[in-house]
Parts: structure tokens; C-alpha cells; sequence
């Protein structure tokens, strides 16, 4: 395993990082997942904002800066206004049943008639064509904004007020296939449309023998979860993942030395219509992420600083340890489930790059445009992004002026 690359920050930083904890502590009925452990019906309840299973994990500091964990406390909620209070809700991913029918009945609470007739209407017209397109070709963003937001109730208003804000610095959007790999194809994307350069991590001379060096500490490791290649033998696991890191490699490398900025986006279009390179990309980045937690609760084991939401994404019960993230959140990203908010902290380490990201249902909110990390290194790359509600992300182009962080 390489090195951890030093994620120490000052002192005065505390108050930066506790801004984190509230962010994802903060109404966590709305960025949360259901768990695996509850059935269907409750996991549509909770994308409802119904009471939910609540881990919550109290922190008290040492004179030393470090956080102590006290005892995690497990209860069931049953007073809705308690969802309201600072408290944590982390759950696994549900399956894509629960989660579409969740959805479903979601949109019907605060959509109108035209709305979800015009929703209907689109996924019709776009999934013979459009199916396959992993990033669609850029659109206007307010006229993507009046397509899609044309009805009259409050959430449909506020999301128009959101679009009209992002119209301020972006001219157009580009719509990301809402498949469950969406986060890391937007964030991908994004990275490598801007690069100049092929970043340090990556250059590093014993990048590609991570699979190698984490299988030889980590046996559990051999139970990663490898993509499904069709007319193809399975080799060995690290030679796979191997590829899949030299594939990385070799993309950001070639696409960084391209000057033009058409030519660049020509490529990365070329790189994201080719379903077999692309998804090999993604499993790279899931073994980067698997790389990066164990860096951090290592870090943390021995005593170092680490940042508030490595805390948050060990406080789950289903994921206490790198073993148990690999198994039920990584293993799963791409098939059953997406990324959760926590483990958009996790991308934004494993990539060395800011994201930022446009909440439109946050608008007019303190946490409409919210950074992962939140105190992020001055020296990363930013990658801007567009949700409406925490799930699908879609990717905003040309700049009208320089985002400032």
C-alpha cells in the first residue's frame, strides 16, 4: 500500500470540519439511503422522510484535537420532528427496487399531474435513443431548466430559482446517464475534460502495484467485487484491477496533453462512448476510494489526524472497517446503489480533487453549493457539478466567469 499522503490540517481548521458533521447530520432524512435491513415499504417511508434506523456517534475532544468516540447509540425513531434535530442518519444502500419505487413516490408528493405526465413523456422519448449515452451534448441550461421544471409547486419554483443562480457562472449542461455509476462518470468526466496535466498520485512509480500490495496485507480483498466481462476468462484479481489502474493511467495522460479545448472534449466524448474502457475506469476508481479508506482508518487507528467525515463514513455499522465498506457500499456502487453523500468525501481524497457541487433543492440555504471536501487543499483541481436531490448528478459547462470557491 502506498504512503497516505499527509492529510494533516491546523487547529483553526476544527471549525471547518464541524461544519462538515452538520451538513451530513443536518435533516439526514433527506440525503439518506434505507438500509438493506429494512423492507421495502419502510425504505419508501424514509425517502419520505418517515422515521428511519438512526446510528448516531457521539465525539468529545481530547485536549489533543483527536475526537474520542463514545458509545454509538442505535434507535428507532418515532417522532418525526426528532429528523429535524443534528443527529446522524448513515445507512447502506437499499437494493434498486426500493429505491426506484421510493422515487416514484417521492415525485408524486410534489409534483403535479403535468409534471409527471411530462416526466413520463421524456423517459419515453429518450430511452431508445439516448439509453446508451453516457454523457449527452450540451443543452441551455435555462431551456433544460423549463423542460424539465415547468410546473407551478413550490419545489418545481425553487429548483428554477436554483438553475437560474448556475446560470450565473454556466452557459449550458450536459445531461449524465442515471445509471447507478452517475457520481463517478460525472466527477470522471469533469476531471478529465479540464486536465493539464497528469496529477502526482498518479505518476507515482508503485501506482499500479496497489492491488498487489493491498492483497498481500488484506486477504479479504480477494472479494472484491470485479465487473462482468462478457467472451472474456477472469484472471487473476490484482492483474485485473492492475489493467484497470494502467487504463486510468493512460487515459488522464493522454487527454492532459491535448492543448485544444474542442480537441479535449472530443476526446473525453470519444472516451465515454466506449462502454467497455469506461466502466474499467469506474472499477479503478472504486479500488482508489477502497485505497484512501484504508489509508484514513489506518491514520486514524495510529493516533493521526484525520478529516471529520472519515469518522462519519466508520460510524455506519455497515461499514466499521474497510472490510465491511468493500462489502456493503463499494462492491455494490454501479449495480445495486450509488454513491452515498459520505463517500462523496471519499471520491474527492481518492481523486485529489475538489467537488463542488450545485444542491438545487438546497437553494437559498447555506449548503446550496456545498464543497467536498469542505476545507479543501488550495493546490486540487475543482469539478463542478448539478443535483436535485442527492442522487443523479449532471455536469455544467462553459463557464460564464471564473468559479470562485
Amino acid at each position: 500500500m502506498t504512503e497516505p499522503t499527509s492529510r494533516s490540517a491546523p487547529a483553526d481548521q476544527t471549525q471547518k470540519e464541524g461544519s462538515v458533521v452538520m451538513q451530513l447530520m443536518k435533516h439526514g432524512k433527506e440525503v439518506g439511503v434505507p438500509s438493506n435491513e429494512l423492507s421495502s415499504a419502510n425504505a419508501a417511508a424514509d425517502q419520505k422522510g418517515q422515521p428511519t434506523l438512526e446510528i448516531r456517534k457521539d465525539y468529545m475532544y481530547r485536549s489533543t484535537g483527536r475526537p474520542e468516540k463514545t458509545d454509538m447509540i442505535k434507535s428507532l425513531l418515532t417522532d418525526q420532528d426528532a429528523s429535524r434535530n443534528c443527529e446522524l442518519y448513515l445507512s447502506a444502500s437499499s437494493n434498486c427496487s426500493a429505491v426506484e419505487s421510493s422515487e416514484d413516490s417521492e415525485e408524486d408528493m410534489y409534483r403535479d399531474a403535468e409534471e409527471i405526465e411530462r416526466e413520463k413523456i421524456l423517459l419515453c422519448e429518450t430511452s431508445s435513443s439516448e439509453h446508451k449515452v453516457s454523457v449527452a451534448p450540451e443543452t441551455d441550461i435555462m431551456e433544460y431548466c423549463r423542460k424539465e421544471w415547468r410546473g407551478s409547486t413550490p419545489v418545481a419554483i425553487r429548483m428554477r430559482k436554483g438553475y437560474e443562480a448556475v446560470a450565473q457562472k454556466f452557459a449550458s449542461i450536459r445531461r449524465v446517464r442515471g445509471d447507478n455509476y452517475c457520481a463517478l462518470r460525472a466527477t470522471l468526466f469533469q476531471a478529465l475534460s479540464q486536465t493539464t496535466q497528469l496529477p502526482s498520485w498518479l505518476r507515482s512509480e508503485d501506482f499500479t502495484m496497489l492491488p498487489e500490495n493491498l492483497l498481500s496485507k488484506y486477504d479479504w480483498i480477494k472479494q472484491w467485487q470485479l465487473k462482468h466481462r462478457l467472451g472474456r476468462k477472469m484472471g487473476e484479481i490484482s492483474d485485473e484491477i492492475k489493467e484497470y489502474l494502467m487504463l486510468l493511467r493512460k487515459k488522464w495522460k493522454n487527454i492532459s496533453e491535448i492543448k485544444g479545448p474542442v480537441e479535449k472534449q472530443e476526446a473525453c466524448d470519444k472516451l465515454f462512448k466506449n462502454e467497455e474502457e469506461e466502466y474499467s475506469l469506474y472499477e479503478a476508481l472504486k479500488f482508489l476510494m477502497l485505497n484512501t479508506a484504508i489509508e484514513l482508518y489506518n491514520d486514524d487507528k495510529d493516533g493521526r489526524r484525520v478529516p471529520v467525515f472519515s469518522w462519519l463514513l466508520f460510524a455506519r455499522d455497515t461499514s466499521s472497517n474497510p472490510c465491511q465498506l468493500m462489502h456493503n457500499h463499494l462492491n455494490h456502487i454501479g449495480h445495486s446503489g450509488g454513491l452515498e453523500q459520505v463517500e462523496m468525501f471519499l471520491l474527492a481524497y481518492a481523486l485529489q480533487h475538489t467537488i463542488q457541487v450545485y444542491r438545487l433543492y438546497k437553494y437559498s440555504t447555506d449548503e446550496f453549493i456545498t464543497l467536498y471536501p469542505n476545507d479543501p487543499e488550495e493546490d486540487w483541481p475543482v469539478v463542478t457539478l448539478i443535483t436535485e436531490d442527492d442522487r443523479h448528478y449532471n455536469i455544467p459547462v462553459r463557464m460564464c466567469q471564473e468559479t470562485v470557491l
